[in-house]
């Protein structure tokens, strides 16, 4: 196993390249200087850091250690040699192929790179073996430090049913629930009996969401146990299950702790987690509008409780589940950096990531409870690949072809791990990055976010920008009233992205106009094309019929200088910009309105596609004689899906329930698909004979494979 190396001195200057605009600058807002992540140069901590992690985080922890002098090593499965943390590095090493089983949850491969390297400590990040107790035994055998709680901590946490009982012995508020492993789909439908409908089955070892099925009848009950056994398995190696009263409406907030190892611990406020999807987080926020200061002080003291009963030295999270009336109940503690730790460090001003090697060194916390501030507000949207018309989001594979994070925004801070060319595969979940945005207030960094957003470029994969920008904007959501039900509750039928309102709408097809003549226009000054007219760029009337969702628009449109003003739905649009043709974005001023677009295609047909309010929206451009003639072009026939099955999503199929020749009902299962661990149940849409199967259990299918073929 060989280590790649880069010299200090470049590898400094292609951080600073790369990562110009990604510091983190949500954290040097402070007024106050106590509080800003200034790193004591006395303090010998690490010459060298392993990180053992990919994407986001491993860039993350790269950036602080080379803020603080500390030499890092990435390690790699082989599909992620060009990966931006082992760009990032000064050492790399390939630990195994693409699965994770086989390469970043390969304990002897990295114990290997540890020696090779003669790093002195690792960083796990989250996920992979963050948690693992058996990993963190063997770094300490080897005497190498690991950057986070001991074992003993780990694993009294990583248990949730050992952990809800140290949580009742610290007298932290608990769920109601059955606290011993259910063994069989039948004795979990008498233990939910007993607690009362609904409950919620999950795994015993993990968290992420994987593992987790809420039940509100029996049927329900065995289908999640089967569900949740299997991804357990599949997830974290251990498919024990148990079962607790599911909270109706709640919110997830949790408490960030940073504790050491002389008995000093603190609690960090919280983060307001509760917009989720399928158990995982999707935004988050610090602090929540919720809590006042007597129940955050209340569940920052158990919190700290809780960690001080296992000894917890690291930073760490409790999460809680709280109802309408602010009743709180202990969820989970996760022992390891959290995904959203970087709204904690926008509002407190401290980096998690430094204070976490100062305690795996030994040293002691140099903050008091009375010294953690509440300073501002701070925003986490997690950009996903994937599309959020399939279930609020079902993950999307490719190459990133374009990709510009929003640089040019003050007050935003970008958690990313890939970069223009990168690959979004199968192997690895499909976050893009985290898009985190501060302010003195919750409405400016809201404004922040939508702004953050707007300016976010990525082709090449479907991303789901058009339901975080829909879910902050969101009058629900702007008023604080959300619970982690606010997807289904908002969107019953399912994300269809932003319904344009009269007014929205004619600004749409007005900009689709302006941008249609602009590129005309162009083509008539640059390259003599006179399709448009031969009339002056001035001084210029066109006639133009906008299609948009079926439904047709005659517009007029004239041009006076820069503005364009078009006459459509009854009403007059004023639309101006630079009409940059070659930009990704386009900044346009509609009637007086700052607006940022997004022209993600067009073609000489007329076709436009604009993403306009987070949304990607289909028009078609035509001159009023072009638009008279298209109403004799065929139309084509849509195919009939109710007589086949197709695959929603990249994945490997787990089982297919079906043989040719067998009657299915609707609603049955057909197969079952999984996708980055979490395994999705494929239903027939009738009642029909199945004609043909076109896949098997072990097999790697894309979006829109064919599945099965009914008669």
């Amino acid at each position: 196993m060989a280590a790649r190396r880069l010299s200090p001195s470049l590898s400094r200057v292609w951080l600073a390249v790369k990562y110009a605009s990604i510091p983190t600058r949500c954290c040097t807002l402070r007024s106050n200087a106590q509080y800003s992540s200034v790193c004591d140069p006395s303090e010998k901590t690490f010459d060298k850091i392993l990180i053992a992690n990919r994407g986001e985080i491993a860039c993350r922890v790269i950036k602080t250690c080379q803020r603080m002098g500390i030499q890092t090593v990435a390690v790699h499965s082989d599909v992620d040699s060009s990966a931006v943390h082992v760009k990032m590095a000064d050492e790399a090493v390939c630990v195994g192929p693409a699965p994770s089983s086989k390469s970043y949850l390969n304990i002897d491969a990295i114990m290997d790179a540890i020696r090779t390297t003669g790093a002195q400590a690792v960083h796990p990040g989250y996920g992979f073996l963050s948690e693992n107790k058996e990993f963190a035994k063997r770094l300490a055998a080897e005497g190498v430090a690991f950057i986070g709680p001991d074992t003993h901590a780990i694993q009294a946490m990583g248990d949730k049913i050992e952990s809800k009982l140290i949580a009742k012995t610290a007298k932290v508020n608990t769920i109601p629930g059955f606290d011993g492993v259910v063994k069989t789909a039948e004795e979990a439908v008498t233990i939910a009996q007993d607690i009362g409908y609904p409950v919620m089955i999950k795994a015993s070892a993990g968290g992420g969401g994987k593992g987790m099925r809420i039940a509100w009848n029996v049927e329900e009950t065995r289908e999640g146990f089967r569900f949740s056994s299997q991804e357990a398995a599949s997830s974290f190696g251990d498919d024990r299950l148990l079962i607790e009263k599911y909270i109706d409406n709640p919110r997830h907030i949790e408490i960030q702790v940073l504790a050491d190892k002389h008995g000093n611990a603190l609690w960090l406020n919280e983060r307001e987690c509760s917009i989720q999807r399928r158990n995982q987080k999707v935004v988050e926020e610090a602090p929540s509008t919720f809590l006042d200061a007597e129940t955050r002080r209340a569940m920052g003291e158990q919190a700290v409780q809780l960690a001080k009963a296992v000894q917890y030295s690291s930073a760490g999270t409790v999460e809680f589940l709280v109802d309408s009336r602010k009743n709180f109940y202990f969820l989970e503690m996760n022992t390891r950096l959290q995904v959203e730790h970087p709204i904690t460090e926008c509002i407190t001003g401290l980096d998690l990531v430094e204070q976490m090697i100062r305690v795996a060194k030994g040293y002691q916390l140099k903050h008091k409870q009375e010294d953690i501030p509440i300073n501002g507000w701070a925003i986490e949207s997690r950009v996903y690949a994937e599309d959020p018309y399939k279930s609020f989001g079902l993950p999307s594979i490719g190459r990133l072809s374009q990709y510009q994070e929003p640089f040019n925004l003050s007050n935003v801070r970008v958690d990313s791990g890939i970069q223009e060319g990168s690959d979004i595969s199968i192997y690895y979940d499909p976050m893009i990055s985290k898009l985190v945005t501060y302010g003195a207030t919750r409405a400016e960094a809201l404004a922040k976010m939508e702004d953050a957003l707007d300016n976010y470029v990525i082709r090449g994969v479907t991303h789901n920008i058009p339901l975080l920008r829909e879910i902050i904007t969101h009058p629900r959501f702007i008023s604080g009233d959300i619970s982690t039900n606010f997807l289904p509750e908002v969107y019953p039928d399912g994300f269809k992205g932003h319904q344009l309102a009269a007014d929205k709408r004619r600004e749409l097809l007005a900009s689709a106009a302006a941008l249609y003549i602009s590129a005309q226009l162009r083509s008539q000054n640059v390259l003599g094309d006179l399709r448009v007219s031969s009339t002056p760029v001035e001084s210029s009337h066109w006639e133009l019929c906008v299609e948009l969702e079926d439904q047709s628009h005659s517009m007029v449109v004239t041009k006076s200088g820069n503005v364009f003003t078009v006459e459509v739905g009854g009403g007059k649009v004023e639309v101006s910009g630079q009409w940059n043709l070659a930009s990704t974005l386009l900044p346009l001023t509609i009637n007086g309105t700052h607006r940022m677009l997004q022209c993600l295609s067009r073609d000489a047909s007329g076709k436009i596609v604009l993403q306009y309010l987070g949304t990607s929206f289909n028009l078609r451009v035509l001159s009023k004689l072009a638009a008279e003639l298209n109403l004799y072009m065929p139309e084509k026939v849509p195919e009939d899906t109710s007589s086949i099955l197709r695959s929603p999503m990249p994945g490997s199929v787990v089982a297919v329930s079906v043989k040719p020749g067998d009657t299915v009902a609707e609603g049955q299962e057909i197969c079952v698909i999984e996708a980055m661990k979490m395994q999705n149940s494929l239903t027939a849409a009738r009642q029909a004979k199945v004609k043909n199967v076109h896949c098997k259990p072990g097999v790697t299918v894309g979006e829109g494979d064919l599945l099965v073929e009914l008669e």
